[in-house]
């Protein structure tokens, strides 16, 4: 941690001690705990919430759970957030702190690919948060826009959307991972039925908001 995240850290309201305990376990206990959202964008993610008042949240990629106790946190109680992981195996970790949490009644937590999930829901939506499969944010989008889920005055939270800097680099041979979020980037900035502005935050957020 360099010096100025360092300071950042320290003069934003400390993390939950559940919080803590949620990190703590993601690190010794998943493959890959870099993808945790952490303190400083959950807290975002928490004040976007409460700014924004959103009744029904969709959230594209539980993980381990972090992201969606931050939002849920946020959220006023006749609110619900609709949480979706296709790794059936990271399910008992996000569960068993969502039943910790004084806010996890806030949360319906799903298992499977959000490309079905979603439209066996039938929700409409006034905030998504996209954090899945980064090969498939286009579809996601797609999915979202033509499918009639999220509706004018919908926000749209697109994660890792700078990808480590590589969007901004030629695209290695055969990395998908970075074609799609490329060309989610594209498909959002040329879409006029939606406004954005790409938020240089840890890996970068896509807030988009439907006109």
């Amino acid at each position: 941690m360099d010096k100025l995240e360092a300071y950042i850290l320290d003069n934003t309201k400390p993390e939950e001690e559940l919080m803590r305990r949620l990190e703590r376990e993601t690190y010794l206990r998943v493959i890959n705990p870099r993808m945790i959202s952490g303190h400083l964008q959950g807290k975002l993610l928490e004040m976007l919430v409460r700014m924004l008042r959103p009744k029904r949240v969709l959230e594209i990629g539980t993980f381990t759970g972090y992201s969606g106790l931050s939002i849920a946190r946020g959220l006023y109680d006749d609110a619900v957030l609709d949480t979706i992981e296709v790794d059936d195996e990271l399910e008992e970790i996000a569960a068993k702190y969502f039943e910790a949490s004084e806010y996890g009644h806030r949360i319906r937590q799903h298992v499977g690919s959000a490309l079905e999930v979603v439209p066996q829901l039938g929700e409409v939506y006034d905030m998504v948060f996209i954090d899945g499969d980064k090969r498939e944010y286009p579809a996601y989008y797609n999915m979202l826009m033509e499918g009639g889920y999220v509706r004018s005055g919908s926000f749209m939270l697109a994660d890792n959307i700078l990808w480590y800097g590589k969007v901004a680099e030629p695209i290695a041979h055969n990395d998908k991972h970075t074609e799609a979020i490329v060309e989610f980037n594209r498909m959002v900035v040329e879409d006029d039925r939606v406004d954005n502005v790409i938020v240089p935050i840890r890996d970068g957020i896509n807030l988009i908001r439907v006109k």
